[in-house]
């Protein structure tokens, strides 16, 4: 398990299933109805049981780039913070900015309810297509800026966590790139 220490937070990548992360809040890698779909989606909707799709039914979507608080309801995480992730379209249509709003919007969500530890799957990575390394290393940027612009944050602990070894690799290579900018 690769780690990395910033001001107050350790980030983890493991690999694993997010629903059985023990956290505050995991995020779900949501559409814009968040009322389920496929990969982390619908395994989160699934472990969580039908009062996570009857809370999603009062939120009215979300917007991509976007993101919402719901209970966790029987998962081990206490809440669960939906975002919606771009579809990759060749890259020349905000898919960038879009993708660090949904780490950034999450952050901010999480501190605004005293969220402490909190577990990101690689957003849009799966059927939205966004290419691995690329989607990696704007998870990893916009959360290292996010807590070096917030250092008094109250979040101590952030895991990434993979579904394969190529996305383990993919954020490995992230924490690395950071960390020999940083020598």
């Amino acid at each position: 398990m690769k780690k990395l220490q910033f001001n107050q937070t350790t980030l983890h990548v493991v690999k694993g299933d997010i629903t059985r992360c023990e956290v505050d809040a995991v995020v779900n890698a949501a559409n814009e109805s968040l009322l389920g779909g496929g990969g982390v989606d619908g395994a989160i909707h699934r472990a969580a049981g039908p009062e996570l799709l009857a809370a999603c039914r009062t939120l009215d979507g979300c917007r991509t780039g976007d993101a919402k608080l719901t209970p966790g309801f029987r998962l081990k995480a206490a809440h669960v913070i939906h975002t919606v992730g771009p579809v990759w379209r060749g890259g020349m249509h905000g898919e960038a900015d879009l993708l660090a709003s949904c780490y950034q919007k999450s952050l901010e969500l999480a501190e605004a309810h005293g969220i402490r530890t909190l577990a990101f799957p690689a957003i849009s990575t799966g059927i939205y297509g966004y290419p691995l390394e690329q989607a990696t290393a704007i998870a990893v940027g916009t959360v290292l800026k996010y807590l070096e612009n917030q250092p008094e944050s109250d979040i101590t602990e952030i895991t990434f966590v993979c579904f394969d070894d190529a996305t383990v690799y993919a954020y490995e290579q992230a924490f690395e790139e950071f960390e020999r900018g940083t020598d």
